[in-house]
């Protein structure tokens, strides 16, 4: 029977100090959580922030607020990338632990031969007791093609190796009912069955200086990972054996996100979670039944009218005429064909325009709640 995975992911202001010192101590209590994880007879796979926040530093760059530029922190990436996998290197083998380090981009998950690639690799390190320490390739970016922070990424990874847990450690207990550090009344929610609008309109943006998540991009990743079969915690890094409790179901260690049944196809989740929709296409009654209830392709003949300017493969959202967001899907016509030729039977379409604006196995279908935030 192969054993059960868990990723573990670790932020920036858990990681690194706000000096731009790594956090020796709190990286020391983190793996010594793994060995026990992994004496207990599972895989850990550990996904962290922290290079680009120690590498500033190094670079004369020291203040309270993130550079925007983006070029520094490529550079800072380059830096810091070296520190912080050393500092991981010896955590782990005070455990006798080896890592591994990793660095993924968007395309090893949008191209299909990256993705089995990176999925292989990610599992014979498992299969040979080595645990995976990922971050993303800050250092060669794309600026419109990225994850955008490791939450997100950490929930991609949990979905390609088929983990059975995901623990994101922060510097808050969890989610709360109110922000904790304003509202004495707040507390803590320990157990959520869905992520909806409501939940992501409380959570706010980014938590601090360093860091570019917050709780709201924990919750997008809660989302990914539930809609992936993956069970999800947001939990306290500076807890007492956090990612033990949080792998055994310990009540109270934060917040529980339940996970769906089935398991979503890699390439919708990415369409439906991590692509930003380019725009809007606005479909009838009868077209919506198609997709929704006859898991059709969406022809030109239902589509009554579209928002924004795209163009083939970009991502855009699917509405009603009501204006209820259904589905996300990628495009295989843009938006000036699609104002040329909406309304149109196939046959009346010119030969060199395809019949579906979005296909079936490019489209998906998610409850309106969902695909917002």
């Amino acid at each position: 029977m192969a054993k059960a995975i868990v990723v573990v992911k670790i932020g920036s202001s858990s990681v690194v100090a706000p000096d731009g010192q790594i956090n020796e101590g709190a990286l020391g209590k983190l793996c010594a959580e793994v060995n026990l994880v992994r004496e207990s007879g599972r895989h850990v796979v550990v996904v962290t922030s922290g290079a680009i926040a120690a590498g500033l530093p190094m670079l004369g760059e020291v203040g309270v607020q993130r550079p925007r530029d983006e070029a520094l922190l490529r550079a800072a990436s380059a830096v810091g990338q070296p520190s912080l996998m050393r500092a991981f290197e010896t955590a782990l083998a005070e455990h006798g632990q080896l890592g591994a380090q990793i660095l993924l981009a968007p395309t090893d998950f949008m191209i299909r031969r990256r993705y089995l690639k990176s999925r292989g690799t990610l599992l014979a390190l498992l299969d040979l007791n080595v645990v995976p320490v990922i971050n993303e390739n800050d250092a060669v970016a794309d600026d419109e093609i990225r994850f955008g922070d490791n939450d997100r990424l950490s929930a991609l990874v949990a979905h390609l190796i088929e983990a059975d847990r995901l623990v994101l450690l922060t510097d808050t207990a969890g989610l709360f009912t109110a922000d904790p550090r304003t509202d004495q009344s707040a507390s803590l929610i320990e157990e959520i069955v869905e992520i909806d609008q409501q939940l992501v309109d409380a959570a706010g943006g980014a938590g601090t200086s360093q860091s570019t998540g917050g709780m709201a991009s924990k919750l997008a990743a809660a989302k990914i990972a539930t809609w992936s079969g993956v069970e999800t915690v947001i939990a306290s890094a500076g807890r007492d054996n956090v990612l033990v409790d949080a792998v055994n179901g310990t009540a109270g260690v934060g917040t529980r996100f339940r996970r769906r049944e089935g398991r979503m196809a890699a390439r919708k989740l990415w369409i439906a979670f991590a692509l930003p929709a380019a725009g809007r296409i606005i479909v009838d009654a009868g077209a919506r039944l198609a997709l929704t209830e006859g898991q059709r392709s969406l022809l030109p003949k239902g589509v009554v009218g579209h928002e924004g300017r795209f163009v083939e493969d970009d991502v855009v959202e699917i509405a009603d005429e009501e204006g209820s967001v259904f589905a996300k899907g990628r495009v295989r016509w843009s938006s000036g064909d699609l104002a040329d030729h909406r309304g149109k039977h196939t046959s009346e379409l010119p030969s060199a325009v395809t019949d579906e604006v979005v296909h079936r196995d490019d489209l998906v279908v998610v409850p309106t709640n969902v695909l917002e935030g």
